[in-house]
């Protein structure tokens, strides 16, 4: 018999929000944002960009789900460690980006941002519980 054991339900919580933010964000992306880039003002060169960065972070918050569910169930903590750090300093920088651009381009549009900035917050604080975790 097989013994699988949560043994870090921070990462576990985490990889599944990744997961759910992985299909929200493509779903988000292939019903509002990308249907509403004006095909006549750019070409199809910057459309195809978009579109696939756009979907770069849909396959990176997957993999991220990935991951974090396989290291709630490890038992070596330090050796998951590093990742999730690494993982975690991915976020606060993408959080960064976010900000900085809007900032950048249109202060205003800030408000905007909340809801994604309150998610990836409530994601780097799992995370970094995690991190903190004693056998």
């Amino acid at each position: 018999m097989i013994n699988i054991k949560v043994r870090n339900f921070y990462y576990l919580i985490a990889g599944v929000l990744a997961m759910l933010f992985a299909v929200t964000h493509a779903w988000n992306g292939q019903s509002a944002v990308l249907p509403t880039l004006d095909i006549r003002a750019m070409s199809m060169d910057t459309r195809t960009v978009f579109t696939y960065v756009w979907h770069i972070i849909t396959a990176e918050n997957l993999v991220f789900g990935i991951a974090f569910i396989f290291m709630s169930f490890q038992s070596e903590r330090s050796k998951i460690r590093f990742a999730a750090w690494m993982i975690a300093t991915i976020l606060i920088v993408r959080l960064m980006v976010i900000l900085g651009i809007t900032a950048l381009l249109d202060v205003s549009a800030l408000k905007d941002t909340f809801i994604d900035s309150i998610a990836i917050v409530i994601y780097v604080a799992l995370i970094i519980l995690g991190t903190t975790m004693k056998k």
